[in-house]
């Protein structure tokens, strides 16, 4: 059986239910060869890059999530400082979110232009949020030449032209679980199509667990379960699409 690996997950957010020795284990049995843990503000970051450090099965992003909210935007130095580091292979997540923030959103913007030019900077890749913003996300991706380090559009529940868009830009598309749940139909069809050589496969984990799981805590072990209902929607052997995404994978990020 071919291994896997979870390009998306919040294992510091799992460590209630589960402890990091648990993750790593459940993830093995499952043939999850790796794991990228993934940042969502800059105080947790030094925790997620320690893990990073002592456990080879899992690698680091570093930086702030679209809806968090800061007194203090960070400058750019604050967050090449973190990211700098060997354990850290992406930049993000990042991105902008229409739908859980309102009013003016213009720090939003302003932080995922920081982002794209840290990326930039260290040339690593970006790990893209985006909700109900594609528009101005495939926007600012293009004027900040993000094309440049590309990345991956993470969690991707958008429409096909998005899909292509990103593509075009040397962004992977990211399926969660979300992809395995039976009022997603648009989002199948958007899979059939996104050629294989262009998808990851993740868990977004402890969120958005797939079926037969659904409304239970996600863990990296259930990539498995998104793995094989693509492979399935795609009519495609199994193997190959573990071999493909996790080639994807370890070419993007080195």
């Amino acid at each position: 059986m071919s291994s896997l690996i979870d390009s998306h997950c919040h294992i510091p957010l799992l460590n209630e239910e589960f402890s990091v020795k648990q993750i790593i284990n459940n993830a093995k049995q499952n043939d999850i060869e790796h794991m990228l843990c993934v940042a969502i503000d800059l105080d947790g970051s030094p925790d997620i890059i320690k893990l990073a450090s002592e456990n080879s099965m899992i690698s680091a992003s570093v930086g702030i999530h679209p809806n968090t909210e800061l007194i203090k935007e960070p400058v750019i130095e604050e967050i090449l400082a973190l990211a700098s580091r060997d354990e850290v292979v992406a930049i993000g997540e990042t991105g902008l979110d229409y739908f859980r923030s309102e009013g003016d959103l213009s720090w939003q913007r302003a932080r995922f232009r920081t982002h794209i030019n840290v990326a930039k900077e260290l040339d690593k890749p970006l790990i893209i949020h985006t909700r109900e913003s594609k528009d101005d996300v495939i926007r600012i991706l293009k004027e900040e030449g993000a094309a440049q380090v590309g990345g991956v559009m993470h969690c991707f529940v958008e429409d096909w032209e998005t899909a292509q868009a990103a593509m075009e830009l040397n962004f992977l598309i990211s399926f969660s679980g979300i992809v395995t749940f039976k009022n997603a139909k648009e989002l199948q069809d958007v899979a059939k199509l996104v050629p294989l050589k262009q998808m990851l496969v993740e868990t977004d984990s402890p969120y958005l667990a797939p079926v037969p799981f659904r409304g239970k805590t996600n863990q990296p072990a259930y990539v498995r379960h998104v793995a094989e209902f693509i492979s399935d929607l795609k009519e495609i052997n199994f193997d190959v699409l573990a071999k493909q995404t996790t080639n994807n994978y370890n070419k993007l990020f080195n």
